[in-house]
């Protein structure tokens, strides 16, 4: 059974650049559905955690991929990831 957030982590691994921003809305096409309110709202709800103790799927999702959450504006309703390991 595929979990909500796994279309983005096989949208983010078939990326070839190491920056990439995606707006609210084309991360909810991805996955097929709505992010929650809180991801509107709280800036911490995109927060990169350690991915073997969180149960926040949502960073799992990215970190599984090899991205991390570089930084989110809630106003423009956008997030930036980059590759791990990437210079930028």
């Amino acid at each position: 059974m595929m979990a909500k957030y796994d279309p983005l982590r096989d949208y983010l691994r078939d990326r070839s650049a190491n920056r990439i921003v995606l707006s609210f809305d084309q991360i909810e096409d991805i996955i097929g559905a709505a992010l929650p309110p809180s991801a509107r709202k709280y800036g911490e709800w995109w927060a990169n955690e350690d991915p073997q103790r969180t149960m926040h799927v949502q960073a799992v999702a990215w970190q599984e991929a090899g991205w991390e959450m570089a930084g989110v504006d809630l106003l423009a309703e956008q997030v930036s990831f980059v590759r791990v390991g990437s210079v930028e």
